[in-house]
């Protein structure tokens, strides 16, 4: 069972479940060991594993996804140089300024189609300090969110993500992908991750959203980029002891959460189809890709907050007409029904 003692139905954030009994059961018997002095063997196995599913030579645990774009764009940049990132990217709006005031970067923002960026948006947004005199920052970081939240949990076609690489790399940029919800972009356009962060030279990915792990995520890219990661995380205070207990969870999300990940993707469209027509919402449906409901309010977004709530019903409201609702593993059919039904009633 993924469903969890609970009176309530919580659409607040993937980030809100709970490990299951066998997934505490995997933490509880976890191998560990010390792992500032690289000697936990359950994280080293997490780390391992990851890198290997997404292609790339190593990986680094951190204590959270925003810990793994705060070292990645620490990595990748020098004080003074730009990013450049979409204009309503987890890294620009929900990181605490990070890439200012950890890596002294600047930011330019890419307008977007529900969050994805085309390859041309991003090149015109690339300043080099040889163009102007040396007056412009040197852009040396191209960030993509794959899948997009404010997009509305949408992915990116494959060819998109191609094209900005290839942007990227003619313009002498390194490229992060802010993977957090990653596993979710690869089951819903049914591409190998691997194949989907192939030319991204760092990739972060959280264990702690649709996985279902209670905390942490992992950054990983080649084997020399990460060994200068190792340094920021300990620069950051990321570094762990016996943190086994955590990648046990992570271990145990990869072979068991992954494939299910589309019963979110699932129930996500059955909630969006059902609040479709309901006088005083608006619903775009295509951007409904993943886990993700946006839905737009003629009245203001709190008050349908506090009347769900009153209802036993929880999600966000993410501005004055704006709100957003995420199913993950805690959610079933019945959520998604006493939900539309709040809604019409």
């Amino acid at each position: 069972m993924f469903e969890h003692p609970s009176d309530r139905v919580d659409l607040r954030s993937d980030t809100i479940t709970q490990p299951t009994p066998l997934m505490r059961e995997a933490m509880a018997s976890a191998i560990v060991g010390d792992d500032v002095f690289g000697e936990d063997p359950t994280v080293i196995e997490l780390q391992e594993r990851m890198a290997s599913i997404m292609g790339k030579e190593a990986g680094l645990m951190v204590p959270s996804g925003t810990m793994a774009n705060a070292i990645a764009i620490r990595t990748h940049t020098q004080p003074g140089d730009e990013i450049i990132t979409e204009e309503h990217s987890h890294i620009y709006v929900y990181e605490a300024g990070g890439f200012a005031a950890l890596s002294g970067c600047s930011v330019a923002l890419v307008p977007s189609e529900r969050g994805i960026m085309a390859a041309e948006a991003v090149k015109a947004k690339i300043r080099k300090p040889s163009e102007c005199s040396s007056h412009y920052p040197n852009g040396s970081l191209v960030c993509i969110e794959n899948t997009s939240n404010r997009g509305g949990g949408t992915f990116y076609p494959q060819s998109v993500t191609d094209e900005i690489a290839q942007v990227a790399r003619q313009s002498d940029c390194s490229v992060h992908l802010d993977g957090a919800r990653i596993f979710n972009a690869a089951v819903a356009s049914g591409m190998d991750p691997a194949r989907i962060v192939r030319d991204c030279d760092t990739v972060s990915i959280c264990i702690s959203k649709g996985l279902g792990a209670p905390v942490g995520g992992v950054l990983v890219g080649s084997r020399e980029v990460i060994d200068q990661a190792h340094r920021w995380r300990k620069t950051f205070g990321g570094g762990m002891r016996q943190a086994g207990i955590i990648a046990a969870a992570g271990l145990y999300a990869l072979e068991h959460n992954r494939d299910r990940l589309s019963d979110d993707h699932a129930r996500a469209r059955a909630l969006a189809s059902g609040l479709q027509g309901i006088a005083g919402l608006k619903v775009d449906l295509e951007s409904v890709q993943t886990n993700m409901i946006y839905l737009r309010t003629e009245s203001p977004a709190s008050e349908f907050v506090d009347k769900a709530a009153a209802r036993g019903i929880d999600f966000l409201a993410l501005g004055p007409n704006l709100l957003r609702l995420v199913t993950h593993l805690h959610i079933t059919d019945d959520d998604i029904e006493k939900t539309i039904n709040a809604f019409e009633n």
